[in-house]
C-alpha cells in the first residue's frame, strides 16, 4: 500500500525556539552518524553534498539560536573519536578540519575577512593546493628520526599507525638536510593513485575479499590494517602539506610556500600543483584550472585549499570554533555524466529491504567508469525525493531514460535528473513490484517508510543467514555450539536453509559428516546434536521471537504468547488474521482481537499478519513445528500480587537468581522490568557491587530491596 511521504524539513525562518531545538538534536545525531560512518569506518554512507547540505543547516540554526550551541556538536569538533583496535596518540596540536566555500563569493568573503581581521590594506598572498581526498596523517619526528605517526581521529586524539607508515615509501623515517628542528610534528595526506585502487579492487574481488567504494576508503582501510604485511603490499603515497608542533622553524620568516619547500628538501612528496596566488582573481584561476585538470589527475581531489602564506598573519588570525581563520576549502560540485539507463534491478538485503538499482550503459564520471547507481526507493523512482535526496520537480526515473549521473561525493554514483527532451514518447512508466525478485514472496511497505520489504522472513535466501543467525540468538532458540560462523558455514554448503534443517542435521549426517570439517570432531558434532535435542523442547515466547518477525522483539514476543497461551490458539488465531487481510484492511474479529492486546497496536499487529499472509512462511513454520517435541504454553500473568503493575529495576551481582529467572518471575507475577530508574521506578533490588542505578534511586527516594527483601516481596 503506498504511503504519503514524509514531510519536509521545517523551514528555518519559522523555527521557533523549542522547535529548533528539536532539530538541532536531530541533525547532531544524523551528523555524528555520519562523521563515525567516514572516519572510523571508511565507509560513508552519504555524499559530500549531501553532508555538507546537513552540516550548514545547523550551522545556519546555530546562527539563528547562538544559546543553543553545546560544546558536543558537530560545529564544535572535529572528526569522530579513533576507532578500537589502536592506540591513542594525543596530538601536541590540535588536527582541526576547514571551513567549505562551495562558490566564487563564500571565497572572495573569505580573503576580506581575513584583510579586515589583519586590517591591511590588501588581501595577503594566499597559497593554493589541490585538496587530496585522503586520510590526514600527523608524523613526529625528534632529531630527524620517526617516532611516531597517528590518524586525525577526532582532531584531539588519533590512533597509533606508526608501524604501518614505516612501509610507505614516501615517508622519510630519517629527514634529510642540516636545519632539521629537535622536535616537529609534519602532517599530511595518506592517498591512493586511481589505477592502483582499481588493480587493488580486481586483486579483492578475484580473492573474494571486500571491495573498496573509492580511493579514499582503499588507502584508509589499508593503513588501518592491524597486519603490518598488508599494508606494506598496498601502494599507498604521501602527500606533505603542513606542520603541528615545531620546536623552531627551518629558516627565517617563514612561509607556507617556504615550508612546502623545506619538506620537499627534507625528503617529503609535495604536490607539485601548488601555487602561491597574489589575489583572489589568482587563487580563483586555479581553482578552475585544477576543475579542468581533475579527471586526468591520477588522484583523487573534491577540492581546492586556500592559505594565508605568511605564517606570523596565520598566527594573529588563529582559529574559530573547530577550524582556522586563515585557511578555508573551496569544494568542487560533485561531478556529472550522461548517459542511458538499461534496466532497473532489485536488490533484496539481509533485512527484506528491496532497493532499486539503475544498470546504465557504462560512462566516465570523473576518471571512473560508472555502470550502476542507487535509486534508492520508490519514491526516488517517482520525483518525490522521500529519501532526502534532491527533489527533481517530480519527474520520475524510467527504463530507458537519458538520465544525469553524478558521483556524489565520489561515493555511490546516483541520478540526479533526466533529460525529457531525449524520452521516447511512448516509454512506459516503471512499476515498482509488489513481490520479492528473490524468492516471490509479498512485499509491504509500512507508514512512514520509504522502503518496500519482503515478507518471506523465514525462506527468502536474500535474508536468510541473518534470519537464521537470530533463529539461534540467546533469547530464541539459543542452542549452545550453534553460532554465527556455524549458521554461516552451515548455509554456505547448504545444510541449512530453514530453521527446520537445523533440527535435521543430525538425521542426514551420514551425508553431510559434519565432523569432517575443521574445528569439528565426533565428540563435537555429538555435543552440537545433544544441544539441538535439548532445544525440540521451547518456551512460547522464545518460539514466537525466533521467527524474525518485523516489530516483534522480547517483549512483544511475551505479549502474544500471554494472550495466546498456547502454540495451537496462537496460530488459529494469526491464519484466521491473515486469512482476512485486504488491501481495503482487516475488520476480522481475529485481527481486532490481536490489535487490541495491551503493548501491541497497529504497526506490530500488521508486521505480524502480513508474517502469516506469506503462505510459505507458514509451511517453513510447519515444518518447524513437526520436529520439535513440545511448545511450551506460556505462563498467565498474575493480577492479585504484591508488585503486579509495578515498575522494577534490578541492578548489581545477584546471587540468588540469575537477572533472567529475576526477570522472568517479576513479569509472571504482574510487575515491569526497567533497564534505568527514573521517578516512575518503585523497586531497585540491588545485588552487590551495585553502581549508579543504585546512586540515583537514592538520590529519588526509590525504594531499595535487598535480594532477600525481594524474594519475601514476591512470596519466594
Amino acid at each position: 500500500m503506498i504511503k504519503k511521504s514524509e514531510p519536509a524539513a521545517p523551514d528555518i525562518a519559522k523555527l521557533t525556539k523549542p522547535k529548533a531545538k528539536i532539530e538541532l538534536m536531530r541533525l547532531r545525531l544524523e551528523i555524528e552518524g555520519h562523521n563515525a560512518a567516514y572516519y572510523q569506518h571508511d565507509a560513508p554512507r552519504i555524499s559530500d553534498a549531501e553532508y555538507d547540505a546537513l552540516r550548514r543547516r545547523l550551522e545556519a540554526i546555530e546562527a539563528k539560536f547562538p544559546d543553543l550551541v553545546s560544546a558536543s556538536s558537530p560545529t564544535q569538533t572535529v572528526g569522530a573519536a579513533p576507532a578500537r583496535g589502536f592506540a591513542k596518540v594525543q596530538h601536541a596540536v590540535p588536527m582541526l578540519s576547514l571551513g567549505n566555500a562551495f562558490t566564487d563569493e563564500e571565497v572572495t568573503e573569505f580573503a576580506l575577512r581575513v584583510q579586515r581581521f589583519l586590517r591591511l590594506d590588501e588581501i595577503p598572498a594566499i597559497v593554493a593546493e589541490p585538496k587530496i581526498d585522503g586520510l590526514s596523517l600527523s608524523l613526529r619526528y625528534e632529531h630527524g628520526e620517526l617516532v611516531r605517526a597517528a590518524t586525525r581521529g577526532d582532531g584531539f586524539t588519533g590512533e597509533d599507525v606508526t608501524a604501518n607508515v614505516r612501509t610507505i615509501a614516501d615517508i622519510p623515517t630519517t629527514l634529510k638536510g642540516k636545519a632539521i628542528p629537535a622536535a616537529c610534528e609534519l602532517r599530511g595526506e595518506v592517498y591512493m593513485l586511481k589505477q592502483d585502487f582499481l588493480a587493488l579492487n580486481k586483486r579483492q574481488e578475484e580473492a573474494g575479499d571486500t571491495v573498496f567504494a573509492n580511493p579514499r576508503n582503499s588507502a584508509a582501510g589499508s593503513l588501518r590494517q592491524k597486519d603490518v604485511t598488508i599494508t606494506a603490499s598496498r601502494p599507498l603515497k604521501f602527500f606533505a602539506y603542513a606542520w603541528g608542533e615545531m620546536s623552531d622553524y627551518p629558516m627565517q620568516e617563514p612561509t607556507q610556500h617556504k615550508m612546502l619547500q623545506w619538506l620537499a628538501h627534507a625528503g617529503f612528496v609535495v604536490n607539485p600543483e601548488i601555487t602561491l596566488c597574489n589575489s583572489v582573481e589568482d587563487a580563483l584561476k586555479f581553482y578552475r584550472r585544477i576543475g579542468e585538470l581533475r579527471a586526468a589527475l591520477p588522484y583523487d581531489i573534491d577540492g581546492v585549499v586556500y592559505k594565508v602564506d605568511r605564517l606570523d598573519y596565520q598566527e594573529r588570525l588563529g582559529f574559530v570554533s573547530r577550524s582556522p581563520r586563515w585557511a578555508i576549502a573551496h569544494k568542487f560540485a560533485a561531478e556529472q555524466a550522461t548517459t542511458v539507463l538499461e534496466k532497473i534491478d532489485i536488490q533484496v538485503g539481509r533485512t527484506g529491504a528491496m532497493t532499486p538499482v539503475a544498470r546504465l550503459q557504462p560512462v566516465t564520471v570523473g576518471g571512473v567508469v560508472v555502470q550502476n547507481a542507487t535509486l534508492h526507493n520508490e519514491d526516488y523512482i517517482k520525483g518525490l525525493g522521500n529519501d532526502g535526496s534532491p527533489l527533481r520537480d517530480g519527474v520520475d526515473i524510467r527504463e530507458g531514460d537519458t538520465v544525469v549521473v553524478q558521483r556524489a561525493g565520489d561515493v555511490i554514483p546516483q541520478i540526479v535528473s533526466v533529460v525529457l527532451d531525449k524520452r521516447p514518447a511512448d516509454l512506459p512508466k516503471y512499476e515498482f513490484p509488489h513481490k520479492c525478485p528473490v524468492c516471490g514472496s509479498h512485499a509491504v511497505r509500512e507508514e512512514g517508510e520509504a522502503v518496500w520489504r519482503c515478507t518471506g522472513a523465514l525462506i527468502c535466501p536474500a535474508q536468510a543467514v541473518e534470519r537464521l543467525k537470530h533463529f539461534v540468538s540467546r533469547l530464541a532458540f539459543d542452542i549452545d555450539g550453534l553460532g554465527e560462523k556455524q549458521i554461516e558455514l552451515f548455509h554456505e554448503r547448504g545444510w541449512v536453509k530453514e530453521p527446520a534443517d537445523i533440527f535435521t542435521l543430525k538425521a542426514r549426517n551420514a551425508e553431510l559428516q559434519i565432523e569432517k570439517l575443521e574445528g569439528y570432531g565426533e565428540t563435537s558434532v555429538r555435543n552440537l546434536f545433544a544441544a539441538i535435542d535439548v532445544r525440540r523442547t521451547i518456551e512460547l515466547h522464545r518460539l514466537i521471537f525466533a521467527l524474525g518477525i518485523r516489530h516483534v522483539g522480547e517483549g512483544n514476543a511475551k505479549l502474544l504468547a500471554r494472550h495466546y497461551g498456547t502454540i495451537d490458539a496462537f496460530l488459529e488465531a494469526m491464519r484466521a488474521a491473515a486469512d482476512a487481510q485486504t488491501e481495503e484492511g482487516n475488520t476480522s474479529e481475529a485481527y481486532q482481537d490481536l490489535d487490541n492486546i495491551a503493548g501491541i497496536g497497529d504497526v506490530v499487529a500488521e508486521a505480524v499478519v502480513e508474517f502469516f499472509a506469506e503462505t510459505r512462511n507458514r509451511a517453513a513454520l510447519e515444518a518447524l513445528l513437526a520436529e520439535l517435541t513440545e511448545v511450551l504454553p506460556a505462563e498467565k500473568v498474575k493480577r492479585d500480587t504484591a508488585v503486579a503493575g509495578k515498575t522494577v529495576v534490578f541492578t548489581g551481582s545477584l546471587s540468588k537468581f540469575t537477572r533472567d529467572e529475576a526477570k522472568a518471575a517479576a513479569e509472571r507475577l504482574g510487575a515491569k522490568v526497567a533497564g534505568s530508574v527514573s521517578k516512575k521506578t518503585d523497586y531497585v533490588v540491588a545485588g552487590e557491587d551495585a553502581g549508579s542505578k543504585l546512586t540515583k534511586a537514592k538520590d529519588l527516594g526509590v525504594a531499595v530491596l535487598t535480594e532477600d527483601e525481594w524474594l519475601g516481596l514476591i512470596g519466594g
